[in-house]
């Protein structure tokens, strides 16, 4: 099992560390290709309105795959890319990332008209001191969109289905829905959404199959090397009669 590492975290002691490994891993295999984005851009504009001048910043962006998505979408919306992890922005494919985290987010105050933040809040320690900073550097009423998996949410997860170890690492050490508005709620924020987003994740469960790289999956960095082998076999298993494509389950959560 992988242990916690400060390395790469969004402001402190995150799951797993985002060397060079993770991010190539990453890199190759957590980019949704364009038409699978669909469901998610619909989501998203149910709870903003893109207007030219607007600022969004996606924070904790990793490789930059969403900032160059809202780039495509909306051109005239200028996208601040913030990640810890060095080896992340060392991969972003010539988009611009900034360095900073949740606890320290290079932009001035109430300067921000939207925060993305993709599965990664799992990775922030302290939710309160984040929520303070990102109530700093939003204008009044922006919405902060949280894309993630949340504890006993996990059923329409890949993950969850072919490695049920990763069922009590969501539970145990993912914030939950009720965590976030809690510790948000401290900055100011109350909820104003939460709805399940499924994405059709690879063309098969072949295709994932092949394609699979424990270092790309915080959950499969968090179970036992016997547990991933065993859930391993049986995705290959199931790829070898299952058809269609393989989808997965998030949820949006909205906080203004």
């Amino acid at each position: 099992m992988r242990a916690g590492s400060v390395r790469g975290s969004l402001g402190g002691m995150g799951l797993i560390a985002y060397d060079d490994a993770d991010a190539a891993a990453f890199q190759a295999t957590r980019h949704l290709p364009a038409d699978a984005l669909a469901p998610w851009r619909a989501a998203i504009t149910r709870h903003l309105d893109p207007r030219p001048g607007m600022r969004l910043l996606d924070l904790g962006c990793g490789t930059g795959s969403w900032t160059r998505a809202f780039g495509t979408w909306w051109p005239d919306v200028t996208v601040v890319a913030v990640d810890p992890s060095p080896a992340m922005r060392d991969r972003a494919g010539g988009t611009v990332v900034l360095a900073g985290d949740a606890a320290s987010i290079p932009a001035a105050d109430g300067s921000i008209d939207a925060v993305w933040i993709s599965t990664v809040i799992h990775h922030v320690p302290d939710l309160a001191a984040a929520a303070r900073e990102i109530r700093r550097v939003l204008a009044p009423g922006a919405p902060v969109l949280i894309r993630s998996a949340f504890p006993g949410r996990g059923d329409g997860l890949t993950l969850c289905r072919y490695w049920p170890e990763t069922i009590a690492v969501l539970d145990e050490r993912y914030p939950s829905v009720a965590t976030i508005a809690e510790a948000f709620a401290t900055a100011g924020f109350t909820v104003a959404g939460l709805e399940p987003v499924t994405q059709v994740s690879a063309p098969s469960l072949a295709v994932a199959a092949d394609g699979l790289r424990r270092q790309a999956h915080t959950l499969l960095q968090l179970i036992s090397d016997e547990a991933y082998a065993n859930g391993v076999d049986r995705l290959r298993a199931a790829a070898r009669t299952v058809t269609g494509p393989q989808t997965d389950t998030l949820d949006l959560l909205v906080l203004r």
